[in-house]
């Protein structure tokens, strides 16, 4: 398995992101080609040495890493990275990575 980590920093308006976020991008992201799981945050986002300045921690779930790259080089994943703009004007991280069972 292979998952993509989206860290959303948080917005100056919280209402027009969730508004704009559940609307329009989870639609564009759900649509990503091989995607297994999308998981989203529920509350704050807290860390273990304090605030992280996070708002919304998104979760996507892929068969392998090779499957993650193509859904986001797909026009789908072209459209859902194009969208960003739109809607985490204070800042998005995405993090790619392979995953295990411990």
């Amino acid at each position: 398995m292979a998952t993509l980590l989206v860290l959303y920093k948080r917005p100056a308006d919280p209402a027009a992101f969730d508004a704009y976020y559940q609307a329009t991008h989870v639609p564009l992201a759900r649509a990503l080609p091989g995607l297994r799981r999308y998981t989203l945050s529920r509350g704050p986002v807290a860390g273990a040495a304090g605030d992280p300045g996070l708002y919304l921690v998104a979760t996507l779930d892929f068969d392998s890493m090779d499957a993650l790259r193509a859904a986001l080089a797909s026009p789908e994943g072209q459209a859902a990275a194009g969208d960003l703009g739109n809607f985490a004007q204070a800042g998005v991280e995405l993090l790619m990575f392979e995953t295990a069972d411990a």
